[in-house]
């Protein structure tokens, strides 16, 4: 079995898959003073909920966009799991897409990652949006290739940063107002991060549309990517396992 692991700069993703059958996943907070002892006993516990062991699993796959952490699930890996872990971003890595950008390097691994497992269920060209931490918005153009994208504050920075610098405004949830005019504080926040973000999508997959020149399909992935969903019909997919799924086939891809 497959151990995947997506490290974001919010949380952590553990899942295990058997073939392409997704046996399990987990959440845990980004914290990079972590140890892999820590991860070992969290993980292994909640594996075992699901009638998982360590010896099931014989690969590990890691994309972070955190590097401080990589060195303790490295260690998670040798010593819990004895596998030797493949690392999204090293060269030895084939990831099946090319990257049209001047350096390469600077593409987040989970933008890449989102990108080969798209690949798999739309036609090129098109958009991914992944709703994060930040939220991004990646091309792949015509050819099948890596070809950029847009990375704007997600919608949770946004709301933190609302409430931190403005005294007189509480802390809110984000959901989605039945009308764009507020009649209070609470739901004019609500309408403004909500409809506000929509309105990010929307401008920002127009223009990028007709900069590339061509109609181009959207997928979207991220928690939070099915309730924008059900409000712009500019997103044509929604996938929240898209991260996940591009992990295990960057693993087949490699593993011979």
């Amino acid at each position: 079995m497959l151990l995947a692991i997506d490290a974001g700069n919010t949380n952590f993703v553990f899942a295990v898959f058997d073939g392409d059958v997704l046996k399990g996943a987990w959440r845990a907070s980004t914290d990079t003073k972590r140890t892999a002892d820590e991860y070992a006993v969290w993980l292994t516990q909640l594996m075992g909920l699901k009638g998982l062991v360590p010896g099931d699993i014989d690969a590990c796959i890691i994309a972070s966009v955190v590097p401080e952490a990589v060195f303790n699930l490295v260690q998670l890996a040798k010593r819990y799991f004895n596998v030797e872990p493949r690392n999204v971003g090293d060269r030895q890595v084939d990831l099946g897409i090319a990257i049209k950008l001047p350096r390469p390097e600077e593409v987040g691994a989970d933008r890449l990652v989102n990108a080969v497992a798209a690949k798999e269920i739309m036609t090129p060209p098109f958009i991914v949006i992944d709703c994060g931490t930040a939220t991004t918005f990646d091309i792949v153009d015509g050819e099948g290739a890596y070809a950029g994208g847009v990375i704007a504050p997600g919608i949770n920075l946004s709301l933190q940063a609302l409430y931190m610098a403005a005294a007189k405004l509480p802390r809110i949830a984000i959901k989605h107002p039945e009308k764009v005019i507020g009649t209070g504080t609470v739901t004019a926040m609500q309408s403004g991060i909500f409809w506000g973000y929509v309105g990010l999508i929307e401008g920002l997959v127009a223009r990028i549309r007709a900069e590339y020149g061509a109609p181009m399909q959207v997928l979207a992935t991220g928690g939070l990517a099915p309730l924008f969903a059900g409000a712009t019909d500019v997103i044509d997919r929604v996938d929240t396992e898209l991260t996940l799924t591009g992990l295990r086939l960057i693993h087949l891809r490699n593993k011979g």
